[in-house]
């Protein structure tokens, strides 16, 4: 039997997110990729991808930051977790992702889109829902998340800008 496309997982498929925040212009800001390949292509969110075997979801999201923009990273605390599930035509399930969102500590770069992103930049994200940008699917309420631990961080405290 052959097929054109891949046959998707019949179990939900391991996801991580990098989230990193600082203080840009004066403004708490987060970095964000346009997307430029499915799912998705064209829609704004937080760097991330698959958990590879044998890594932890943290150490993905640090993997995948650097990968699609170029920015090193530490990975701290876990945020959140997401469930996408995307549906078809007919309501049955197309795919399943279970995504793990990880505060990230920046350590140096700018972001810089490479891999699978058509942009990467830093959003403010009392601005981000203003922008006009097509904003995957809770990630504004991600960023104020991460906005308020990154905040009460040890790590880098808040007044300490990225120069």
């Amino acid at each position: 039997m052959s097929t054109d496309t891949p046959l998707l997982p019949r179990r939900p498929v391991l996801g991580a997110l990098a989230v990193v925040c600082a203080e840009i212009d004066g403004a708490d800001s987060v970095i964000l990729v346009k997307r430029k390949n499915p799912p998705n292509a064209g829609t704004w969110g937080f760097p991330g991808g698959h958990v590879e075997l044998g890594e932890t979801a943290a150490e993905a999201a640090a993997r995948e930051l650097q990968e699609e923009t170029g920015v090193v990273a530490e990975p701290g605390a876990q945020l959140m977790t997401l469930d996408v599930i995307p549906r078809n035509a007919d309501g049955s399930v197309g795919a399943q992702y279970f995504l793990v969102a990880t505060l990230c500590h920046h350590v140096s770069g700018q972001p810089v889109p490479d891999d699978d992103a058509l942009e990467a930049r830093w959003v403010s994200v009392a601005e981000m829902e203003h922008l006009g940008l097509e904003l995957l699917d809770r990630v504004a309420e991600l960023a104020r998340v991460a906005q308020t631990r990154w905040r009460d961080s040890p790590r880098m405290p808040p007044s300490a800008p990225i120069t």
